[in-house]
Formats: C-alpha cells, sequence, structure tokens
C-alpha cells in the first residue's frame, strides 16, 4: 500500500521511475486530449470545442456570420485554453473547401488557398456552421451525448458530438502524437452510407464486401487514384497502408499538329505553387528534357499548362517524368489509429470504423428517445392535470379563491399529484376557454401516440436499427446526392502500365560528331559534319574514325583485343580543342586500338570477326559494358586479333580475303552467341580477312570505284556456304581489297 505524501514532505525517487511518470501523463495527455480523433464523431478536442462555442453563438447555418476573433476568444477562454494561433489554425482548415471533404466553418472572406497562402488575420475573417456542422451536433440538448466540467469548471462542453453525420470518414482527420499517429483521407459520404445501410442489414460482412461500396478515398481536389485494388482492399483490412494519387491531364490540341498539357486537378494537401517552383527548379537543372515551359493559368479552377519540347514528345512519357520527380504523383497514408468509445487508442480496420459509428448512433438514438419519453411523460402529467380542472372549473376556481393552501386542496380533491397542482395554479385566465380544453386534448392524444411509438422503439431493437438506416438514408439524401459537394471527386483509375522511361530522356539531346584520331585523342563537336576536313589536330596525327551521333546515345567501342567498351554521348569531352585521350575514359590497353564505334541500337545484333576469318553474331544488348575495363566478347587466338564489327543488316554477308578470295553466304548461317571465338566465316590458306559487308541478297553487291559506286545483281558464281574459300571478285572490285 503506498503512502500519501503530506504538504511540504520531500521524498527521494530514482529519476527513471520520475521521468517515465511524468512522461507517460504527459504522452497520455496528448494521445488523449490533443491529437487523435474519436472513432465516434471524427474529432479532435479543439475542433469539438470550436463547433459548440460556435452553437452556444448561435452561429447557425441559416444565420448570420460573427467575427472569428469572438469565436476564438470564446473558445480559449471557456474551454480550450490553448494558443490563439493554433484554434484559428484550425478553424480556418475546417472552411477551406480544398483541405476538407466537406466543410463544418463557412467562412467570409479571405480563408487562404491551395497555393499554401495563410488566411486573414482572425479579425478580418467572419464564419458560421455549416449543415454539416449541425448535423453532427443534432442532439445535443436532448441528452444524446455526455457532459463534463470544463478547464475550469465553470461550464460545460460535451465529451462527444452525437453525430448525425459519419464525419470521421468523410473528413478524415490527421494527427502526431507521442509514440503515435493518425492519418485518415477524406472518403466520399454516399459511398459511406450505403456502406453504413449495408452493415446494418448484415453485420456478418466481410470488408471485401465493404470495399465494393468505399472503393477508396475521394479528396477534395479530385486527382487520379491508381492505387491497385488488392492493395486498397489489404490497407483498409488492416488499418494501415497507402493510396497512389496523381493530377489529373488531358492533352490540349494546338493548330499545326502542336498540343499542351492542362493540370486541372492536383492531389491532396499538394500546394499548387510550390509544385509550380519545382517543376521550374528542374527545368532550368535540365532534369526535364522533354518540357519546353510551364505556366499557371489557374483562377479558381485549377489550370497548369505544360508545353512540350517539340510536336514529337510523347504525352504518356513528358509526364511520366513529371509523375517520378514531382508531387504531381503522391502517395497519402492510411493509418486508422484511433480513440474508441472508452478512450482508448488503437488502430482500427474499415469494419470496425463503421461498426463502432453505428453503435455510437444507436446509443444516440435510445438516449434521446429515452429523453423524448421523459419529456412527454411529464407534459402528459401535466396536460392530465388540466383536463381534471377543465371538468371541474368551478370547484377548482372556488378552491383557489377561499382556501387558505390551495395546492394541498387541490391535490387531495381531485388526486392531483404536485407537478399538476402546481401548473393549475400557474393557469392564467384567457387559458379557461372553450379553445384552449380542445387544444390541450389535440396536445394529449398526439403526444399519447409519440409515447405509444417511442415506447414500442425502445423495446424493439430491430425497430431501432431500421430508425438508425432511416437516419444514415437521410444524411445520404442531404449530402451525398450527385451534385457539386455529393458527386465523387477523385476518379478511380486503373493502375497505370510501366511506362519505360529510357534513361536517354532524362539527357538534353542535341546532335554532336565524334572524332577519334589516330593517336587515341576523343573530343564531340556539336552539329553533324561529314569533312574530315573541317577538324584539326596536333602534329603527326591525323583523323581515325568519325561518327554521327547525339548526347543521348550509347556508344559501343570495339577493340581489337576483343572487347567492347561503352561511353555515353553526353560524357564525351566537350569544346574547341583536341579532346583528351581515351585511355582516360576507359581502360584501353596501350597495344589495343579501337576497331569500330557503333551507337548503341536496343534490339539490334552484331556480326563480330577476327582477322583469321572467325566470328559470330551477338545481340547489342550483351556488348554493354558497365565498367571502365570493357566486356570481352571475341575471344582470339594466339597472333589473332578483332577485325571487324557491324550491325547486322540485311540477308547476307560477303567477305573478301586477303588472298583476294569473295565469299558471299546467307546470313542466317552465321549462329548468335554471347561470347566465343566463333564459327569459321571464309577459309584461307595464307592470311586473314580483308573486309566484310552486310547486305541484301536481292539488291545487289555494291563497292566503291573510284568515285562512283558500282552494283553487281548476278552474284550467283560468289555464293556459297560459310567455310569455303570463294573465288576471285568481279572485274573492277578495288585492288585493296575493300568494299569503300
Amino acid at each position: 500500500m503506498t503512502e500519501t505524501a503530506t504538504a511540504g514532505e520531500v521524498r527521494d525517487t530514482p529519476l527513471a521511475e520520475a521521468l517515465s511518470e511524468r512522461y507517460l501523463a504527459y504522452a497520455m495527455s496528448t494521445i488523449v486530449s490533443r491529437s487523435l480523433p474519436d472513432v465516434r464523431d471524427g474529432l479532435k478536442p479543439v475542433h469539438r470545442r470550436l463547433l459548440y462555442a460556435m452553437q452556444q453563438l448561435k452561429l447557425d447555418p441559416t444565420g448570420g456570420f460573427k467575427k472569428c476573433a469572438r469565436v476564438v476568444g470564446d473558445v480559449i477562454g471557456k474551454y480550450h485554453p490553448h494558443g490563439d494561433v493554433a484554434v484559428y489554425d484550425a478553424m480556418v482548415r475546417l472552411a477551406q473547401d480544398f483541405a476538407v471533404r466537406y466543410p463544418l466553418v463557412e467562412g467570409q472572406g479571405n480563408f487562404g488557398n491551395i497555393d499554401g497562402d495563410n488566411a486573414a488575420a482572425m479579425r478580418y475573417t467572419e464564419a458560421r456552421l455549416t449543415a454539416v456542422a449541425a448535423a453532427l451536433m443534432q442532439g445535443l440538448d436532448e441528452d444524446a451525448v455526455d457532459f463534463r466540467p470544463t478547464y475550469d469548471g465553470t461550464e460545460e462542453e460535451p465529451v462527444v458530438m452525437p453525430a448525425a453525420f459519419p464525419n470521421l470518414l468523410a473528413n478524415g482527420a490527421t494527427g502526431i502524437a507521442v509514440g503515435m499517429a493518425t492519418s485518415i483521407p477524406p472518403h466520399n459520404v454516399g459511398e459511406i452510407c450505403d456502406a453504413l445501410a449495408h452493415l446494418i442489414e448484415h453485420p456478418d460482412c466481410s470488408i471485401e464486401t465493404l470495399v465494393g461500396f468505399v472503393a477508396g478515398p475521394d479528396f477534395p481536389t479530385g486527382g487520379v487514384l491508381v492505387e491497385p485494388r488488392d492493395s486498397v482492399l489489404e490497407a483498409y483490412r488492416t488499418g494501415r497502408g497507402s493510396f497512389r494519387l496523381r493530377a489529373r491531364w488531358e492533352v490540349e490540341k494546338l493548330s499545326h499538329g502542336l498540343y499542351q498539357i492542362i493540370i486541372c486537378e492536383i492531389p491532396y494537401q499538394v500546394q499548387k505553387s510550390r509544385l509550380i517552383e519545382k517543376i521550374a527548379e528542374l527545368l532550368e537543372a535540365k532534369k526535364l528534357p522533354l518540357l519546353a515551359d510551364v505556366r499557371d493559368e489557374s483562377t479558381d479552377i485549377v489550370r497548369v499548362v505544360l508545353e512540350p519540347r517539340n510536336r514529337t514528345v510523347d504525352a504518356e512519357m513528358l509526364m511520366e517524368q513529371l509523375f517520378r520527380q514531382t508531387d504531381l504523383e503522391v502517395r497519402v497514408p492510411l493509418n486508422m489509429n484511433l480513440l474508441d468509445a472508452q478512450s482508448v487508442p488503437r488502430v482500427m480496420t474499415l469494419k470496425e470504423v463503421l461498426a463502432a459509428f453505428l453503435e455510437h448512433r444507436h446509443v444516440v438514438l435510445v438516449r434521446r428517445s429515452t429523453h423524448r419519453l421523459g419529456k412527454i411523460d411529464k407534459r402528459l402529467e401535466v396536460l392530465e392535470g388540466y383536463l381534471k380542472a377543465y371538468l371541474n372549473l368551478d370547484e377548482v376556481i372556488r378552491i383557489i379563491r377561499q382556501e387558505d393552501e390551495p395546492k394541498s386542496k387541490l391535490m387531495s380533491a381531485f388526486q392531483l399529484t404536485e407537478a399538476q397542482a402546481e401548473a393549475i395554479l400557474n393557469m392564467r385566465l384567457r387559458s379557461l376557454r372553450k379553445l384552449e380544453e380542445m387544444e390541450i386534448r389535440g396536445e394529449h392524444d398526439k403526444l399519447s401516440t409519440e409515447r405509444s411509438a417511442l415506447a414500442a422503439l425502445l423495446a424493439d431493437q430491430g425497430m431501432r436499427w431500421r430508425a438508425v438506416a432511416g437516419e444514415i438514408a437521410a444524411i445520404k439524401a442531404e449530402f451525398g446526392r450527385p451534385d457539386a459537394l455529393g458527386k465523387r471527386r477523385t476518379e478511380l483509375g486503373d493502375t497505370p502500365s510501366a511506362v519505360v522511361v529510357p534513361i536517354e530522356a532524362f539527357i538534353e539531346r542535341e546532335d554532336i560528331s565524334l572524332v577519334l584520331s589516330e593517336k587515341g585523342w576523343i573530343r564531340a563537336v556539336k552539329g553533324h559534319a561529314d569533312n574530315p576536313e573541317d577538324f584539326k589536330f596536333k602534329d603527326g596525327d591525323q583523323l581515325r574514325h568519325l561518327l554521327r551521333a547525339a548526347t543521348t546515345d550509347k556508344l559501343l567501342f570495339f577493340a581489337t583485343n576483343g572487347r567492347f567498351y561503352t561511353i555515353g554521348g553526353d560524357k564525351l569531352p566537350r569544346g574547341r580543342g583536341h579532346g583528351e585521350p581515351l585511355r582516360l575514359m576507359v581502360d584501353l590497353p596501350n597495344d589495343a586500338e579501337i576497331v569500330t564505334i557503333l551507337p548503341f541500337r536496343p534490339g539490334s545484333r552484331l556480326l563480330v570477326a577476327s582477322s583469321e576469318g572467325h566470328g559470330f553474331l551477338v545481340k547489342a544488348e550483351e556488348v554493354v559494358a558497365q565498367t571502365r575495363a570493357g566486356k570481352q566478347i571475341l575471344n582470339l587466338g594466339e597472333g589473332e586479333s578483332a577485325a571487324f564489327c557491324q550491325l547486322a543488316e540485311g540477308d547476307a554477308v560477303a567477305i573478301v580475303g586477303q588472298n583476294r578470295k569473295l565469299l558471299i553466304f546467307k546470313l542466317d548461317e552465321i549462329p548468335e552467341m554471347t561470347r566465343g571465338r566463333g564459327v569459321i566465316l571464309q577459309r584461307y590458306r595464307d592470311g586473314g580477312i580483308a573486309d566484310i559487308k552486310l547486305f541484301t541478297l536481292a539488291d545487289g553487291l555494291s563497292w566503291k570505284s573510284g568515285e562512283r559506286t558500282r552494283t553487281e545483281t548476278d552474284l550467283l558464281p560468289w555464293l556459297g556456304k560459310r567455310a569455303t574459300v570463294g573465288r576471285m571478285p568481279p572485274n573492277g572490285f578495288p585492288r585493296n581489297n575493300k568494299f569503300i
């Protein structure tokens, strides 16, 4: 048994014990009295006190407005002893139609905007309650809920609102307590009412069935919900998860084949001005190469215009870039951590939240009915006394005029209760008219009928649940109609297919000419150049390779050691100088030289061949190197070197050896491999390959002869099988045994 401390007593306590005790008290106070909403009305204490204070000030939906400063003053003076700024901020949010799906406060004045601008000072703005807030507090004066003393004990405040409106799911809630948090997005009240009605009829239904009604959140700012149904179902089943929300956009056609993209709805709780600033920053940093410009043309309707770089830009690809890099796509968390009816915090499922609301509505119905029944009983008691007085009016008047104690005399003479006798004594003379007696009898009959109905309601649970279902149907009829307020704003979209955005799309495309000299110096020159004389080199150096490419290209370098090296077009040295040595960019051995440079083309195949006449086909994806050391593809024998690499285009291969023998065979005779030495392409007694060309057999074989190009269509003499010797080429074939 613990001892009670006396005043002024100092007691030694371990620091850890004292800290944990005080921290736990602070944590529970924050959780219960500040941060987590109640599952029954979906309100935190500050919101509940705001609405109650506004009701006490008679700021009804049909009444006039009052200054927000007056409301905030009443709240912090009577119910909520916290800072006025925090209370006003909470009030402002309840009035913002872009923050709350069904606003509880109707504001007059500047209450902020979707750009993130703050509301005007509370001395300038005015407010009153909305019809939704009135529905939340319907029955407060009918003993529907418990009241408790305020912080100073001078007044009372409701513990929870009667909540005819399902505010928790309809408007959502967010809060951060000590060690726990809550995050519930808003939903459509019509869908919630359908789910509640189904749950009343089928208490044992599954969450899958309920999710058929509540398909997902419905945000005040619209957007497109693209979360897979399985993920949505799991989130509602466990009470934890998240929803993938995207901006809504459309393509607006312009003249001359141009177009622009219009963002007409942005994700929930994203500040439009900050979003546009982020897009502009990425545009300035050249991280959005497909986008040319962004501008805000919004009025009270969101309209953000995106201009693509040119008419060939794919709109889906551009938006995919923006979804990945900006808040045009966000993840909205779901964490239904709430205070239950016993003020115990716990994570609830969708079914538990709906069931808790229905149970609260059932309790409210019973309490309101019981309260009304008590009121009727008291009134009937008085009316029955009146009727006895009318039946004995002369005697009642005599007793009142002549008796010293008329109250007790009336009670004994007509078997009246004290309340009845008091009511008779308080009657006015004009109430003694015949018409008044008829009205009293009519009221008595009406109240008697109502009393019978209430007694039957309280005695029949099935009837009570039907009454709750009727109340929910009335809420749906008032707030869930498919008009501006009840229509679903957030589109339930399909899960987006995986749009592959190549890395090249994030690099600004620019035409370049790759220049590689004999001594291994490499550089990129802006634009496409064809004339080798346009380039200058160091003394004793000259052009070896010239390739037209782009900064978005991935370039494949095939070396005499049989390895492929990969360099991005945007990584090449630029400028007017001689560039830099290639060996600084890749680990190219000193005894190796570059044979061919090709741009990487996905899906293509390459023919690689060695100087001794071995080769094979390889997919372009297989030769891309991930390191500076390159990737070994062609294995070489002693004294052998890699000699050729060409795109495998056409259906035939023409190969000529140093022995001046020409052989033509079908391309499909060469196997496709990923690495190795390959097969024999042409057999030699001495020497090796002089040149290789891939072409289309039906078009004939062409080669350069001086300034002219000659084409031979009758190729039957040179057609053969792979690995044969071939025969002498046609007359006029170049003496250097090269096709070009």
